[in-house]
């Protein structure tokens, strides 16, 4: 049988994310119907041409199986039951409002827009690579969704779709570079704008610019560290999750590091800013629900 990630590929979800050792597809339940229910009418075409068995369970998901049955449906309750238990008590920390299930939330930055006067007629497209730079940019000039817009993940595509921008291109890499050349290789000779923050850490303008590509770049907001009154403790054993260099400086600013803890990066890139004495495990994906899952098996 074709491996289902190979059928899943060319659909570009962003709504539904593959678990290869599930074999299923587990839907984002924060978006409404009218965002999600296209993908489903994607899938299931797609699996039902190649003839493959699936139904879809009680929490929304598409299981590859032949069939579903009570005694099945009893199991997936207990043993999610158990799951919800068993996570929710574990302390994994997010170090942002993002709400994912199982995980904290401890915030230790702002996000402070940069206001800039803003023309965007010359461009042909402009890139994203932070759901913070779409937000910014929506508040000073509504007419950056009549332009193409490529993303680096599907987390930056929903808040396009959302805000009613016009989404063109996903990123498959997900890492900075990586994302640049993908741009390179499809879009040659378009002039590009990159709406970003005042702190990168990819080379995103000049890889592009060394490729055919020209492409400038529009600071539009900035991350400034929390300061809290007194420093926090956290639990023994916690499992902390960094998403950026800004989330580790911005811990470490108001967080003392203990030895029971563990450290889940991002990706590889955030991965080379945490300090000597601390290896982190590099997250499956760029999301911070892989993040999460990651550090839940850790904690298994």
């Amino acid at each position: 049988m074709e491996k289902i990630q190979n059928i899943l590929e060319p659909l570009n979800l962003i709504y539904y994310t593959y678990d290869e050792k599930k074999n299923l597809l587990i839907l984002d339940k924060n978006w409404a119907s009218e965002y999600t229910y296209p993908e489903l009418i994607k899938i299931t075409h797609a699996l039902s041409k190649k003839h493959i068995h699936f139904f879809i369970d009680e929490n929304k998901s598409i299981v590859i199986a032949d069939s579903d049955t009570l005694l099945k449906k009893i199991k997936r309750h207990f043993i999610s039951m158990i799951a919800n238990i068993k996570n929710s008590r574990m302390p994994i920390y997010i170090l942002s409002d993002k709400k994912v299930k199982w995980a904290k939330n401890l915030p230790v930055f702002d996000i402070e827009p940069i206001q800039q006067d803003i023309d965007l007629s010359s461009y042909d497209a402009l890139i994203f690579t932070s759901k913070n730079a779409l937000y910014a940019l929506d508040t000073m000039d509504k007419t950056w969704k009549k332009k193409p817009a490529y993303v680096i993940a599907p987390e930056t595509a929903k808040i396009v779709k959302h805000l009613g921008g016009n989404l063109r291109f996903v990123g498959k890499e997900k890492h900075g570079d990586q994302f640049a050349l993908e741009i390179a290789e499809k879009f040659k000779h378009q002039k590009l704008l990159y709406v970003r923050a005042s702190k990168v850490i990819s080379n995103i303008t000049d890889i592009l610019n060394t490729n055919s590509i020209l492409c400038d770049e529009l600071i539009i907001y900035k991350t400034v560290c929390k300061h809290f009154d007194k420093k926090v403790k956290l639990p023994k054993n916690s499992t902390i999750i960094f998403s950026s260099p800004s989330t580790i400086e911005c811990f470490f600013k108001n967080i003392s590091w203990d030895e029971s803890f563990k450290a889940i990066s991002i990706g590889h890139t955030t991965a080379h800013h945490f300090p000597e004495n601390i290896t982190p495990v590099i997250s499956d994906t760029t999301s911070l629900e892989s993040c999460v899952k990651k550090a839940i098996e850790l904690n298994s």
